[in-house]
């Protein structure tokens, strides 16, 4: 049955204006056709938007029911709505001129009474999506299964103690990778919500995590079998909505994958909220993998410092992005990946506009602060001061440090000698410091 196509949106498609630009629908930094070292910025940017926050988020949350109510929510059969929304988030995806989208496999289609039920309302809304994506020309990102949100993974997926749902869970993300090969999806994304601990009482952690591994290796094993050559990304939160799940961090999750021999087959999509939550700055996440070459995508969001949960509001935060931003360049960029806004409106934006105003803010973000990190690289001024701090490590007894040619006995001999006392050199940070703020504050 072909659909009708159907206007959900009076606001007009989102155009390039400019700097000086007051119009509050209109892009004042991201321009997607602007050449930027020879490739456009829709090219480089690679903007997603995430289908769970913007088509299925309601404004609900633990003190209140929803308060964000759309058109297209009308109707008594789940999957004829499923398919109305998705007309309605295609028209936004093109209005908002982003190349690429993101989901779950329960956001897009109604979960049934048995996987089989499941597995074909999902195949019904992707075959609707793959007809509007060849329309529209936007393309998926990556696709993820949603492990987390039925009761029958309260204790995890893949780390449940049951091994009933550990198969359960397979089945699903079998069907979740078939979809996602299907609409051409780039990258395959691992969220383990629950793939983790309320208490160790009830807990045998290492035979979970032995679990996960398997999980994982099945998945790797899986994609060969069926094609599917797109990058596998996992996405590491410290806690919520378990106490402590294994995927804390990059850095641990790097040792997760080292440990159980995936590190050759996987990559982190970092989200800058989780990366607060665990304790660390987006920076730092972003820094930490791609010191190992396992920079894979970013879910671009931020969180509130006066809250200590996942608030996952748009960030517009000039500063922090552009500092993420020389990070991403330096390391090479993102590759297969992309920036996907893992954003929700706030409680109290309730019209559909307001989506329209979330995006343009954080595209407008992003879209400067790559431009700053560009042009910071470029002056290398950053660059030279940390390759002079650590100029000591080129030459001399330093190269020979690094080269492994001295132990502690030469060392100690090389003190005691000629080296004597060092002499302290400061870091200058305050400088530069003040440096960035030259670079975000010029006109």
């Amino acid at each position: 049955m072909k659909r009708r196509s159907t206007a959900y949106f009076s606001t007009p498609a989102i155009a390039y204006e400019g700097p000086q630009s007051t119009n509050p629908l209109a892009f004042r930094h991201y321009n997607p056709d602007e050449d930027v070292g020879g490739r456009t910025l829709r090219d480089q940017m690679r903007f997603s938007i995430a289908y769970w926050h913007s088509f299925r988020g309601t404004g609900s949350d633990p003190f209140g029911a929803a308060t964000i109510h759309r058109p297209w929510e009308t109707g008594r059969d789940p999957l004829t709505v499923a398919l109305k929304r998705m007309d309605a988030a295609f028209e936004f995806f093109t209005k908002i001129q982003a190349p690429f989208w993101c989901f779950h496999d329960r956001d897009i289609a109604p979960e049934g009474t048995s996987l089989a039920a499941s597995n074909r309302n999902l195949e019904r809304v992707v075959k609707h999506a793959k007809e509007l994506q060849q329309a529209t020309g936007v393309r998926l990102l990556w696709g993820t299964a949603n492990l987390f949100s039925n009761p029958r993974y309260m204790c995890g997926g893949a780390t449940n103690p049951d091994a009933h749902v550990f198969a359960y869970a397979a089945a699903q993300v079998k069907q979740a990778m078939d979809v996602t090969l299907e609409l051409g999806g780039e990258n395959y994304v691992f969220w383990g919500g629950r793939e983790g601990y309320e208490t160790l009482l009830n807990t045998d952690l290492k035979r979970e995590q032995d679990h996960l591994a398997k999980f994982l290796h099945l998945a790797v094993d899986y994609a060969k079998r069926i094609g599917f050559t797109g990058q596998f990304l996992i996405e590491p939160k410290p806690k919520e909505p378990t106490k402590h799940q294994y995927d804390f961090d990059v850095a641990s999750g790097i040792a997760f994958l080292r440990t159980y021999g995936l590190v050759d087959r996987f990559k982190f999509n970092i989200e800058t909220n989780h990366a607060t939550l665990a304790g660390h700055s987006f920076q730092h996440e972003i820094e930490v993998a791609a010191a190992q070459g396992l920079l894979g995508s970013i879910d671009a969001n931020s969180g509130d410092p006066l809250l200590g949960w996942d608030t996952d509001q748009f960030n517009t935060d000039v500063k922090e992005l552009t500092l993420a931003m020389t990070s991403i360049l330096r390391a090479g960029g993102l590759g297969s990946g992309g920036f996907n806004f893992d954003a929700k409106l706030r409680r109290p934006s309730i019209d559909p506009e307001d989506l329209f105003y979330a995006h343009i803010g954080g595209m407008d973000a992003y879209a400067l602060a790559y431009k700053l990190a560009r042009r910071i690289l470029a002056d290398g001024q950053f660059e030279r001061f940390v390759k002079e701090r650590y100029a000591s490590f080129d030459s001399s007894f330093g190269r020979d440090i690094e080269l492994g040619r001295l132990d502690f006995r030469a060392l100690e001999k090389l003190v005691l000698g000629k080296l004597g006392e060092p002499t302290p050199h400061s870091g200058r940070q305050e400088y530069l410091e003040n440096l960035l703020n030259r670079y975000i504050t010029a006109p």
